[in-house]
Formats: C-alpha cells, sequence, structure tokens
C-alpha cells in the first residue's frame, strides 16, 4: 500500500511536469527513480503484465490527478504569479535525481563516446530551450483527415519527447504549435466531464482520440529504442541522460520569465529548491 500511494505521488510529480513548457516529464521520472522499471514493463507489457500493472496504474492515476487537478494551478497560478519559487523548485526535484542516475555510471571510467553523448544531448536541451520562445499560436484543428494525421504524428512526437529526459514534450508541442489546442481541449474534456454533457465530451475526441493513439504508440516506440540503448551501450547511454538532465535546469532558466526579484523571492526560492531537492531524494529512494 506505501508504494502505491508513493507511485501515486511520483505520477503527479510526472503529470505537472508533462504540462509545464520546459520542465521535462521523462528527467521527473529519472529522478524519482523509476525511469528504468519504466521502460522495462513498457517494451514486456505481456510477459510482466502483473508488475507492469502494479506500477502503471497509480502512476496513471497520480498523472491524471496532476493533470485534472493541479495543472491548472501551476500553469495558471503559481508559474505567472511565482514563477522563480515555481521553477526553483522543479529545478530542486531534477538536481534531487542526479545521484540516482550517477550511480549507474559512477566507478567506470570516463571515455570520448561518454563524453561526446553528454556534450551532444546537453547542446541539444539548450538548444529546443533557445528555440522555444513564441510558439504559443493555436493549430488548425477542423476536422480533416490530413489534421487527423497530423494529430497522431504531434502525439507521437509528444510522447517521445516525454519518455525522453530533459527533453520537455510540452516545449515541443510549444513549437509545433499544438500546446494551446491540446492544453484547452483537455479542459474543454473535463469541464464537460464535470457536467456529464456527452455531446460536449464526443467533440473533444475529434482531437484526444487520434493524438491519445500517437502518444501510446511513440511511448512503446521510443522506450524500445532506449531500452535497446541501455542494453548494448549502457554507459553512452547513460552519459546521455545525465547530459540531458543537467541541462534540464538551464532550458528552464532560459525559458522562464521573471520580473522584480526581491529578496523575499530568494530566500523562498531557494528553500522551494531544497525542498524539491529532498522531495526527489525521497521519491527516488
Amino acid at each position: 500500500m506505501k508504494e502505491f500511494v508513493i507511485n501515486i505521488l511520483r505520477g503527479m510529480v510526472i503529470g505537472i511536469a508533462n504540462v509545464i513548457p520546459g520542465v521535462s516529464g521523462g528527467t521527473m521520472m529519472v529522478s524519482m527513480g523509476i525511469y528504468d522499471k519504466l521502460i522495462l514493463v513498457l517494451t514486456h507489457f505481456i510477459k510482466r503484465i502483473k508488475e507492469a500493472i502494479a506500477l502503471l496504474v497509480p502512476i496513471a492515476v497520480g498523472m491524471l490527478l496532476a493533470i485534472g487537478v493541479f495543472a491548472k494551478l501551476f500553469s495558471e497560478v503559481l508559474f505567472p504569479k511565482f514563477p522563480l519559487q515555481t521553477n526553483l523548485f522543479f529545478i530542486g526535484l531534477i538536481l534531487g535525481g542526479l545521484p540516482v542516475i550517477y550511480g549507474k555510471v559512477k566507478g567506470n571510467s570516463i571515455r570520448l563516446p561518454q563524453i561526446i553523448a553528454f556534450v551532444l544531448f546537453f547542446v541539444v536541451v539548450v538548444g529546443f530551450a533557445l528555440i522555444g520562445e513564441g510558439g504559443e499560436s493555436s493549430a488548425d484543428i477542423t476536422f480533416s483527415v490530413g489534421n487527423v494525421l497530423k494529430l497522431f504524428g504531434v502525439g507521437i512526437i509528444a510522447a517521445a519527447t516525454m519518455v525522453i529526459p530533459g527533453v520537455s514534450g510540452s516545449m515541443i508541442m510549444m513549437i509545433l504549435g499544438y500546446y494551446n489546442t491540446i492544453i484547452d481541449t483537455i479542459n474543454a474534456f473535463l469541464n464537460a466531464l464535470k457536467g456529464f454533457d456527452i455531446p460536449a465530451m464526443l467533440d473533444t475526441f475529434v482531437i484526444l482520440v487520434p493524438f491519445g493513439i500517437g502518444v501510446v504508440i511513440g511511448i512503446v516506440a521510443v522506450a524500445k529504442f532506449i531500452e535497446f540503448m541501455l542494453k548494448k551501450f549502457p554507459l553512452v547511454t547513460y552519459w546521455a541522460i545525465i547530459g540531458l538532465i543537467v541541462a534540464s535546469p538551464f532550458a528552464i532558466l532560459i525559458m522562464m520569465e521573471v520580473g522584480t526579484v526581491g529578496l523575499a523571492e530568494i530566500i523562498t526560492g531557494v528553500i522551494l529548491l531544497v525542498a524539491g531537492f529532498f522531495i526527489s531524494l525521497k521519491l527516488g529512494a
């Protein structure tokens, strides 16, 4: 029961991270200490169905709770009104996962391929952050075969970036112009669900179903690729992941919009950074 509750909390952190531009759900999976397990059960779901259900169900519950209850709080209240403190809290969560992932490579000599992997993926994340400004337009969602295929493709891309540590799926969706569309549609679905408005719910399915199918396929495909890399080139892969994670705080700071910052904001921000670090350490244990 304790593990079930902890996985719900882990899922909530991952869910919030996946809807906040600049914050990586994949990084949160690493920080929560469940990345390897998730990759394993996703790629061998049938063979490990009991283990998969025991892990995925509470995480999915936590993600749905976070998206339905807390995502709006973070995106519309905490980030706009307390950007420094909120971003530092997420940076703390990210940094708290570094000891876990560094333990995978500790004691092994660092060679040129590992260095290249670290630098390359560090640059990729920071580069995405630098070009990720201003992608807040909403995509065309009028019903057509072309738009359905686009939503399917965006779902695959979003899922891939959500699973890969350090890369923000929501940031990529902003760059593609689908972030506002998907978030608004999810909110419309939740509002229709609260009022049990079936016609309104069905209207959202035109967008959410092809996007959702793409997400599922993208997650499984990327998980299989990562599993292959971890088996064949474990040290290079882990150093690439470390590069992605180390770059994440820089990406968040680059994308962060902060107004006037006073001593109170700095002190509370540092406190939340430390709190996030220890929460991540505890959940990742």
